[in-house]
């Protein structure tokens, strides 16, 4: 698939270094080698529930353009589970909260919030339903986003 272009300029990423505070010890590695980004808790829970819903979906080897959580192509849906941190969750509030590396984070977390709109963008131009929920919403509330994402598919 092609990508389209930018409308706004991306957000330039500033290296993550010692200097900023971050030092790469094993600790750190360890830790930072146990964040998915696919096969969440939250995304493993609302796959089986869609599952024993009888729904039926696709998680493509050759991932779709912004690498949707849940594709149902059959209904031209595509479902993410977004993490709070890393999707900017009540942002203009938590990001005043970051203390080590602000830039870095900051920026990281900016772009992230950008692409979702590029990706958002994207299949609404194709004709493509988004559903988009929180890690703590599935966590939380599972009944209540299968609810959302079953009456979705009824009515598509």
């Amino acid at each position: 698939m092609s990508q389209r272009p930018y409308i706004k300029p991306k957000i330039a990423i500033p290296q993550f270094c010692e200097e900023n505070g971050f030092y790469t010890t094993k600790a750190r590695s360890y830790n930072m080698s146990q964040i998915r980004s696919k096969n969440t808790k939250p995304e493993k829970l609302l796959k089986k529930a869609l599952w024993q819903a009888g729904v039926r979906y696709k998680t493509p080897k050759k991932p779709l353009f912004g690498k949707p959580d849940i594709s149902l192509k059959k209904h031209k849906l595509v479902i993410f589970v977004d993490g709070t941190f890393w999707h900017g969750y009540n942002w203009e509030e938590r990001k005043n909260t970051i203390k080590s590396n602000r830039e870095f984070w900051i920026a990281k977390i900016e772009r992230n919030m950008q692409r979702d709109l590029e990706v958002n963008d994207y299949y609404q131009s194709k004709g493509w339903t988004i559903m988009k929920f929180w890690d703590f919403e599935v966590k939380g509330e599972l009944g209540k986003v299968l609810y959302q994402i079953l009456t979705a598919t009824s009515n598509i």
